[in-house]
């Protein structure tokens, strides 16, 4: 059996067929919005000092690609641990990042590798140099303020 159709008919479907696709996308966008990060204590520790960092942790996907996207600000002792499944070269960009920030890379032992600087949404990837199992964002330059670099180390022992 043929089924025909007015062409106004037609524009009905489509247009509401458009209507549910946005509301679709628009509720996906609005849940990764909604991820609510576990938070923990991490301490720095390095050349005879510490520091407490009070960390959000992204383990998942998910997680890990919302990251700290959107955030208006991040103070001088807050950041975000990025929790890898296996040692890997890590790559970080800034998309919809809208504070500067400054990443460290650490083994799987909790030691930094190496720390970089990032500009608010530059899209150009900064990768690792080697292997790294964490990522730990933090607001741009708190790493020199604190005092700690290369060869100090991330409590990730018990994440």
């Amino acid at each position: 059996m043929l089924f025909r159709t007015s062409s106004a008919a037609f524009g009905k479907r489509l247009f509401l067929i458009h209507l549910c696709l946005l509301a679709a996308a628009f509720s996906g966008c609005r849940a990764q919005g909604n991820i609510k990060f576990e938070k923990r204590d991490l301490i720095l520790e390095g050349q005879g000092k510490t520091a407490l960092i009070k960390a959000e942790i992204a383990r998942t996907d998910a997680e890990r690609a919302r990251g700290l996207m959107y955030r208006q600000e991040l103070k001088d002792g807050e950041g975000m641990l990025f929790i890898f499944e296996r040692d890997e070269i890590l790559s970080f960009w800034m998309k919809n990042t809208l504070i500067p920030l400054s990443v460290a890379y650490i083994s799987s032992e909790g030691r930094i590798l190496e720390i970089h600087d990032l500009e608010a949404q530059n899209l150009n990837p900064v990768r690792s140099s080697r292997s790294a199992r964490y990522a730990l964002e933090v607001p741009r330059g708190y790493f020199d303020r604190a005092g700690f670099g290369p060869g100090d180390r991330v409590g990730v022992d018990r994440l």
